[in-house]
């Protein structure tokens, strides 16, 4: 999480430049860093060309206003490169790396260049040192846990500056020098006393606000709190809180010997609620999170995190619904002050009713896209009056204000090892939810991670259904993505689940799956033989939908092959499948590719015939486009047989099918459908 900035005005300093006027101090280190990007490197010295990008180090401990001053150099610098300014984080709020897969990703999705879902690091780090090859922008690495992260995204290219933000060195990068801060100095650290309470106490008692700077040697983020404790007490002098901070004694940093000063005072209930905030996933929370946690009820909460904004220990996030985010150098604090407070159990209850809360948001924002359904209706009028959404343009902003909090509940509950079948609940009602709001493939990446976990979670409490699932999920993603190779591995991992499962849907969608990835691959012998498989077993359990289906995808793959007499027989079962099942569109469908294969075959009188029959059944189904499509194909037949009079009244007819749509005249049906869709990877609700 970002550092509690040294401005108090309210400035986002988290992904948005910082407004001058707002900033205080390290006027030497602002220097030093402006110069650092004209200072020679070490190839130029030697008389090469800098082959990648320079890197400018900003160094401190949590708290130091190492993210604010980051922030500050890249306002003063930003218009050097012409190209923007590129952010991303690269620390969870407990101190846990993050991937530089997701980092890399974020990257590329704001130079809007779409990536494949599970495209792996290295495809990641080469697609965007391309993207960046061309560009010349400063990018913002914050929270870098280490060199390894920085050097994956470092572009290859001196045109790009980089400036990274970590609590050390950066060993293994060249050419770094880095700027280290340490506590601010004794005027500027006055200026944000003041800014917190006020000038009146700092002018009538000068020595006792430097006295007290002293004891806080200067940190931002304890100098936050001590404000913010001032701020609380009109009445209190700053010899009061020095005195009080003096009493507490010198265990610790000056920021730990404030936080525990700023609890101590706290009402229980609210310092309860503060405490529990270390659970808060990706240190966000909302007045839902911290009413769950804490078991209180939901303006209790709120009105409890507007006062934790007031005295610095969180942090307003501009976003449509109320967000509050916990500096990380107040993460460790909170989860020590938690562990002495809280019994385990406790813990794990309160991150239970956390998950529980979400689950049910989940239900309500996915049951608003559904009002057309009378159980959704009844599900939604039964949701407490709390937990609903008024529009879908509200679930839909939230959805998206809370998908990192959500997305990192998804890891947390997997992570935890003791709430499965929650965990399974609540990626289940996740993946619906992106899926409702989002689409299948605006919500493709997330959905993929979120079907890894499950994945994770069925492996580690062997659960071979829900193993399945997620596998299938995964391997559809990986097929519409082009990565064929990939997907046959997962559909076949699948079909072993799915067995072990005796889930004969599984085992069938598996089966199925593996014949359409051959197909794809052109291995139209192998794709005709797993389609076979599938159709056995939808035969045996009187499935005469998917057995139809699977007819028309094994005459696909004979099609493919050149064998138009196995073809032509499989697209016949197919129309009299579906004429069986009650679908006369899909029965004109198959008449129809199979009026295409007699085409193929050399017989244009026959494919004229079944043409003319497909053509009929399309306007008993009442299938305009197809009926358009057909009357042009009649047209082309004709044309080859020699009657062009004949040719002209079909195209004639196709017209005024088609009408006012004329960019649809081509609407032919494709072929091999491979029934990608994402399934739910539980079948809890």
């Amino acid at each position: 999480m970002t550092d509690q900035a040294v401005d108090t005005g309210g400035v986002q300093l988290s992904g948005h430049a910082a407004t001058e006027g707002h900033f205080l101090g390290r006027t030497r280190e602002l220097k030093e860093l402006r110069a650092d990007i004209e200072r020679a490197g070490l190839d130029t010295l030697s008389g090469k060309k800098a082959p990648r990008a320079r890197v400018l180090l900003i160094a401190g401990g949590p708290g130091s206003g190492r993210t604010a001053l980051a922030e500050e150099f890249v306002r003063q610098v930003a218009g050097r490169y012409r190209d923007g300014v590129l952010r991303v984080r690269l620390g969870e709020p407990d101190g846990t790396p993050v991937p530089v897969e997701r980092a890399a990703r974020d990257l590329l999705a704001a130079l809007g260049r779409p990536v494949p879902p599970g495209a792996g690091e290295d495809d990641l780090s080469a697609t965007l040192r391309e993207a960046l090859a061309e560009r010349r922008v400063l990018l913002l690495l914050d929270d870098a846990a280490g060199a390894d992260q920085v050097d994956a995204l470092l572009p290859d290219t001196p045109e790009c500056l980089v400036v990274a933000v970590s609590a050390g060195p950066l060993t293994g990068i060249s050419d770094v020098r880095p700027c280290t801060l340490g506590g601010l100095d004794t005027k500027s650290a006055l200026e944000l006393l003041t800014r917190r309470t006020g000038s009146v106490r700092v002018t009538v008692d000068p020595r006792a606000a430097e006295g007290l700077v002293e004891a806080c040697q200067g940190h931002p983020a304890a100098l936050i709190l001590a404000g913010g404790w001032l701020a609380a007490r009109p009445k209190s002098a700053i010899a009061d809180l020095a005195k009080q901070l003096h009493a507490a004694g010198e265990d610790g940093t000056p920021l730990s010997r404030m936080f525990r000063l700023v609890h101590a005072t706290l009402p229980p209930a609210a310092a309860r609620i503060l405490r529990l905030l270390c659970l808060a996933p990706a240190g966000l929370a909302d007045p839902h999170t911290a009413s769950a946690l804490a078991g209180c009820s939901i303006g209790a909460a709120r009105t409890t995190l507007d006062d934790f904004v007031a005295l610095g220990l969180l942090r307003a996030l501009p976003s449509p619904v109320p967000q509050y985010e916990v500096p990380g150098c107040l993460q460790p604090l909170l989860r020590a002050a938690a562990e002495a407070h809280e019994r385990p159990a406790e813990l794990q209850l309160a991150s239970a009713r956390m998950l529980e809360r979400t689950v049910r948001l989940l239900q309500s924002c996915r049951a608003i896209t559904e009002t057309d359904s009378p159980q959704a209706r009844e599900k939604l009028q039964g949701t407490p009056r709390a937990l609903r959404f008024a529009t879908p343009r509200e679930a839909a902003d939230w959805l998206r204000a809370r998908r990192p909090a959500l997305l990192a509940s998804a890891r947390l509950a997997v992570a935890d090892g003791e709430l499965d079948t929650l965990a399974r609940r609540l990626m289940s009602q996740l993946v619906r939810a992106m899926v409702a709001h989002l689409g299948t493939q605006g919500a493709a990446a997330d959905l993929y991670g979120v079907h890894q976990l499950v994945l994770d979670v069925a492996e580690r409490r062997g659960l071979p259904r829900e193993k399945a699932a997620a596998l299938l999920n995964l391997a559809d993603v990986d097929a519409r993505t082009g990565r064929t190779a990939e997907a046959l591995v997962r559909y076949r991992a699948a079909l072993d689940a799915g067995r072990e499962a005796n889930d004969p849907y599984a085992t069938g969608r598996a089966m199925e799956s593996v014949g359409g990835a051959h197909l794809e691959l052109g291995d139209y012998d192998r794709a005709a033989d797993w389609f076979g498989r599938a159709l056995a077993q939808r035969l045996a359990r009187d499935e005469r939908a998917d057995a139809a289906r699977l007819y028309g995808r094994i005459a696909t793959a004979h099609t493919y092959a050149g064998r138009y007499g196995e073809a032509q027989r499989g697209w016949r079962a197919a129309a009299a499948g579906h004429r069986k099942a009650g679908d006369v569109a899909a029965s004109a469908r198959a008449l129809s590719e199979l009026a295409r294969v007699q085409e193929y075959a050399g017989r244009p009188e026959e494919s004229l015939r079944t043409c003319q029959e497909a053509a009929e059944w399309a306007r008993r189904a009442d299938d305009t486009r197809l009926q358009a499509a057909l009357q042009l194909r009649l047209a082309d037949t004709l044309e080859h047989l020699g009657d062009p009079a004949a040719a002209r009244l079909h195209r004639g007819a196709a017209e005024r099918i088609l009408g006012d749509e004329p960019g649809d005249r081509d609407p032919e049906p494709e072929h091999g459908d491979n029934a990608c869709e994402i399934r739910s990877t539980s079948t809890e609700d």
